[in-house]
């Protein structure tokens, strides 16, 4: 942002002066990734009712993804040529833009999902369902040049990453058992479940990144994890005002062949094996036909992705950008509410605690020399806060319904010891107040008008707050939106809508601007 006071490198104009989240000084001199893309999505779904009582489901899903992203500079010299790199000067300060810091790739995409289910549904004493499932990378290339712009425009020197290979595969045994005893009514579900995912990625050079084949290695890491699960939870109808719940779930968790390579070597990882039990328990009571009374008490835990823990790079034999020890995630969550039905809706108030031990952020562990950044554990984050829900149909006249809610939520980061910084701090992406409403007319079967409100106070993306101007990019700011709504029913078939999105032209960002005023128009015809 300051750059150094001197007269050399290339004089330069239309760099944009603006400040950054931390509103330090910046200039701003090209796009990032503006991009060209064509998705294309297939999905097919059979069922067969074997029996009344049983049905078996396939699906198959198709997902292709070609895109396009290059980088635009705004920077011109004195013959208003575009500068894309090398050594600049802006108003007598000398700038170093990096070779592929105006950068592009190309993007070749196919993913495959398989999906398989056979479920009963006697309504008696047992019913049960077998789910497993099938994603896979079948083609995944990324090209980028390693030369800068425009000279990479007609090829050159770049790299490929391929994560041919990486997926996920997913195993379920579900039961509901439905015992009636002198004690009240039961339903236990108990399951057994595998998750199952691999990671792949490989980064080989090339010597034309557009339509060269892989040479040698430039980088590449992978790894296993499995997660089974055996949980079994029992709602049990004490009284007819009385519903309790009370379940656990035991978790096996392992990570495995986990390796981080780069031109020449490459280490690896030894295998991790821990085991969680996760309690829950909620009590339901029917104070009086209109009001009911709830409160819930449970523990999860997030164990650490395959990218989280092997994603990183080695320099001087040592793996770093990586943590493969990162621990899980653990959450208790406790919640207290109370609905009440409304002669034409429902309100229902909630208050809830979460205390959220090791989370899992990026950031900057500043009790080592260097300080190191990647994906670390925090060890304690405590939030609490109180949500309000109403919801209510032809209310003040026919066809008039709305739907509204907010949230105060304070969430605080009590203890983090590789970043001192961020203790007291405010938790990233959390704000204090956040709602939402939805106000809706059907004056009759063709007509149906919109008008949808959202809220949402101050946010932070960084750890220690740090990022106190949110209107800037990467940034995140406050918002205030109104979208507008209106369709028209001509037939069962066709139908179409008109519609404004922020028609309260509100400039607000999330790392980058979202659109201001839209227009959208839609003509529908189903089968």
């Amino acid at each position: 942002s300051t750059g150094t006071a001197s007269g050399a490198g290339t004089p330069v104009t239309g760099a944009v002066f603006g400040r950054n989240p931390r509103n330090q000084d910046q200039w701003i001199f090209a796009t990032g990734t503006q991009t060209t893309l064509t998705q294309e999505h297939a999905k097919v779904k059979l069922a067969w009712d074997v029996s009344s009582t049983l049905r078996a489901s396939y699906t198959f899903g198709l997902w292709k993804n070609d895109a396009f992203r290059t980088g635009e500079s705004f920077l011109r010299d004195a013959a208003g040529n575009a500068v894309y790199s090398g050594s600049i000067n802006i108003s007598g300060r000398q700038f170093t833009v990096a070779a592929t810091e105006i950068s592009q790739n190309r993007a070749d995409l196919e993913h495959h999902m398989h999906g398989l289910s056979i479920k009963s549904n006697t309504k008696g004493q047992w019913d049960w369902e077998v789910a497993a499932s099938l994603y896979d990378y079948n083609r995944d290339l990324v090209r980028t040049p390693t030369i800068a712009l425009p000279a990479a425009n007609s090829g050159g020197a770049g790299r490929i990453t391929n994560q041919d290979g990486t997926g996920w595969t997913t195993l379920a045994l579900k039961g509901i058992w439905r015992p009636t005893f002198a004690s009240g009514n039961h339903q236990v579900d108990l399951g057994l479940q595998r998750d199952s995912y691999k990671l792949r990625t490989l980064v080989s050079n090339a010597s034309n990144w557009i339509s060269g084949g892989a040479e040698s290695r430039f980088s590449a890491f992978t790894g296993n994890s499995e997660l089974t699960s055996l949980y079994a939870q029992d709602t049990w109808r004490v009284a007819s005002d009385w519903r309790a719940t009370l379940g656990g779930r035991f978790e096996k968790w392992q990570a495995s062949n986990g390796t981080v390579s780069n031109a020449t070597s490459t280490l690896g990882f030894v295998t991790r094996s821990e085991n969680a039990f996760s309690p829950k328990a909620a009590i339901a009571w029917q104070v009086a036909p209109e009001l009911v009374l709830k409160a819930s008490l449970g523990r999860a835990l997030r164990n650490p992705t395959v990218a989280e823990l092997y994603q990183g790079s080695i320099a001087a034999n040592v793996v770093v950008n990586n943590d493969p020890n990162l621990k899980a995630e653990k959450s208790w969550t406790s919640e207290l509410s109370a609905e009440k039905t409304l002669e034409h809706g429902s309100l229902r108030a909630t208050i809830f605690i979460e205390d959220t031990k090791d989370s899992l952020y990026s950031q900057t562990n500043v009790t080592v020399v260097p300080n190191i950044t990647n994906i670390q554990n925090v060890d304690q984050i405590r939030t609490k806060g109180l949500e309000v829900a109403y919801h209510a149909a032809d209310v003040w006249l026919k066809g008039f319904d709305i739907s509204a809610s907010f949230t105060y939520a304070s969430s605080i980061i009590e203890k983090n010891d590789k970043n001192p910084a961020s203790v007291g701090k405010w938790q990233p992406r959390v704000p204090r107040y956040r709602a939402s409403a939805l106000l809706g007319y059907r004056p009759n079967d063709q007509w149906m008008m919109t008008v949808g409100a959202r809220y949402s106070g101050n946010q932070f993306s960084q750890l220690d707050n740090s990022d106190v101007n949110g209107m800037a990019y990467t940034g995140v700011s406050r918002y205030f939106i109104v979208d507008l709504r209106t369709r028209y029913r001509f037939d069962k078939q066709w139908s179409a809508s008109l519609g404004v999105d922020n028609v309260n032209n509100a400039e607000y960002w999330n790392f980058h601007p979202f659109p201001n005023r839209t227009w959208v128009g839609e003509v529908k015809f189903d089968f």
